[in-house]
């Protein structure tokens, strides 16, 4: 491979794997040259090959697999999610902006789970405790029938919310959920406010959602206030791996924005 004018030696590797990936030249469940032969064809340092596959790895085509090397996934289905403000209610409960179809059937993997454990920083921010101390957590890994891991949904239980509605801290929490439990103890009705950002996940993330560590994730953090006591009750983390799900919005005018254009008032 010669110097080329798209870019680092590394980038034009792995733009070219990326083609041969793309045209099932290596289709899902092949495994790509090793990092040495990959070199030796390319004409590129050993480096420089490794560089190009993690690229690869962080965009979600390939996954390393100890002993194996960098396995082809299979394309994921890219689901929208259209962003809004509205939170509806449904036989079940409450219902947030989701990546769901309407009438779509989700699964579980594996059994959710409620149990204490040390709360993350983030968590132990919101209920202004320190970070470890262990708090309510429920755990669920979702996705539509027949299809791999597609989220991982924590909700984390103030203990003070949990001491006024234990049952919200069960397996079982019956009809309409935690959240039910939480406002029929008094805490209703709950207010929430959303923050979105893209990380990279944890070691454990990865593994639950059966992706690479270098692929980047969606996170997106629910914070429940209660109406009684005004303070954070729960707090609820969804996270999606980036390359399966796009964000949605649809742009409204201003007054400022109409069409035609206005003139300006003359002087």
């Amino acid at each position: 491979m010669t110097d080329d004018p798209r870019g680092p030696k590394w980038r034009v590797l792995a733009a070219e794997m990326r083609r041969r990936i793309e045209a099932g030249d290596y289709p899902p469940g092949a495994t790509l040259p090793q990092i040495k032969q990959a070199a030796e064809e390319a004409g590129v340092a050993a480096e420089t090959a490794r560089q190009a596959y993690k690229s690869l790895e962080a965009s979600g085509l390939v996954r390393s697999v100890k002993r194996i090397g960098f396995v082809v996934l299979e394309p994921p289905m890219r689901r929208r999610i259209t962003r809004g403000t509205t939170i509806t209610r449904g036989p079940r409960g409450y219902v947030f902006p989701a990546a769901a179809h309407p009438g779509e059937v989700w699964e579980p993997h594996g059994r959710p789970s409620a149990k204490r454990v040390p709360a993350p920083a983030i968590v132990a921010q919101h209920f202004g405790l320190e970070a470890g101390t262990e708090v309510v957590r429920r755990r669920r890994v979702m996705s539509p029938a027949g299809e791999p891991p597609f989220q991982l949904v924590d909700t984390w239980i103030s203990t003070e919310a949990v001491a006024s509605a234990p049952q919200a801290a069960e397996p079982d929490t019956g009809p309409g959920g935690y959240l039910d439990r939480l406002e029929e103890a008094g805490h209703g009705p709950i207010t929430w406010e959303e923050t979105i950002r893209v990380r990279l996940p944890e070691k454990e993330e990865a593994q639950l959602l059966a992706i690479p560590s270098a692929l980047p994730v969606l996170e997106t953090v629910i914070v429940g206030t209660s109406a009684q006591t005004e303070q954070p009750v729960e707090v609820t983390i969804r996270i999606i791996p980036s390359d399966r799900v796009e964000l949605v919005s649809r742009l409204q005018r201003a007054t400022s924005a109409r069409w035609p254009v206005q003139p300006a008032n003359p002087q």
